[in-house]
């Protein structure tokens, strides 16, 4: 699965992970969380106890209105998220481009 990974104090990566629960944990460092902040069809998995664990401060999380809605906490991506689909799919090219400048630093 094509993903953008946006790691605390780097520049966002598209990666190719796979599409296990383990390998999603993998790539977060423990049990997963998917977040849906905007319309877009895309999700945020995360480290459901990020902030819990202390992992560091990574990126602000705005709405579609520009407010602020949380602050990850650790590694997350960003991946498709199609909706009623129940699963995660590859984050289209247009929206890896949207993304990445949006988290770039």
């Amino acid at each position: 699965m094509k993903v953008l990974v946006i790691e605390s104090g780097k520049q966002p990566v598209v990666k190719e992970i796979g599409n296990t629960l383990k390998d999603m944990q993998r790539m977060v460092g423990g049990y997963i969380q998917a977040y849906y902040p905007w319309m877009d069809e895309v999700a945020i998995i995360c480290n459901d106890e990020g902030k819990i664990m202390g992992l560091p401060l990574n990126r602000p999380i705005f709405g579609e209105h520009g407010e602020l809605i949380d602050f990850i906490a650790g590694t997350f991506f960003i991946c498709g998220a199609p909706v009623d689909s129940g699963t995660f799919t590859d984050l289209p090219e247009d929206l890896i481009e949207h993304y990445t400048q949006m988290f770039w630093l």
